[in-house]
């Protein structure tokens, strides 16, 4: 039987340790492709599948419109059974593109957030499939709350 493959994407620097706590122990029972914004994330996941996106904020936010097409392109090469990522606007896109696809789609919204979901996890509820904080007091009815990447932690 062929193994499930999974997309995960997370840009660079936290978001992305972040996604490789998660992902790193996936590879064992899914084929994993990996996305960041930066070829240094290639070198952390060295065997599997890596591509480059590109990043954009809200500063620069123009930067969507290569970045929407990259994910189109790459989801269609790939064909991921599901995405999941941990931010920041990139992720956002890849999971937007994911749903347009019909895949499942996973956003866990970063440990740094521990008032509010970010902006990009609060748009990520209104559509992905799961929505995931590391806050059990941000959890709802919509966003799901199984524990955090570091453990206990006391607030």
């Amino acid at each position: 039987m062929e193994k499930k493959k999974v997309m995960a994407v997370a840009s660079i620097g936290g978001h992305w340790i972040q996604l490789l706590r998660i992902a790193r122990p996936m590879e064992e029972k899914y084929e994993m492709v990996y996305v960041s914004n930066h070829p240094k994330c290639a070198t952390m996941v060295e065997g599997q599948k890596f591509y480059q996106t590109a990043d954009f904020n809200r500063s620069n936010a123009w930067k969507l419109i290569p970045s929407f097409f990259k994910a189109v392109r790459l989801l269609w090469r790939e064909k991921p059974d599901a995405i999941i990522t941990t931010g920041a606007a990139p992720g956002l896109v890849f999971l937007l593109v994911g749903k347009l696809f019909g895949k499942k789609t996973i956003w866990i919204d970063s440990i740094a957030n521990a008032e509010q979901l970010s902006a990009s996890g609060r748009i990520a509820s209104r559509f992905a499939s799961r929505t995931y904080t590391q806050w059990e007091d941000l959890a709802n009815d919509r966003i799901f709350y199984s524990g955090n990447i570091l453990g206990t932690l006391n607030p």
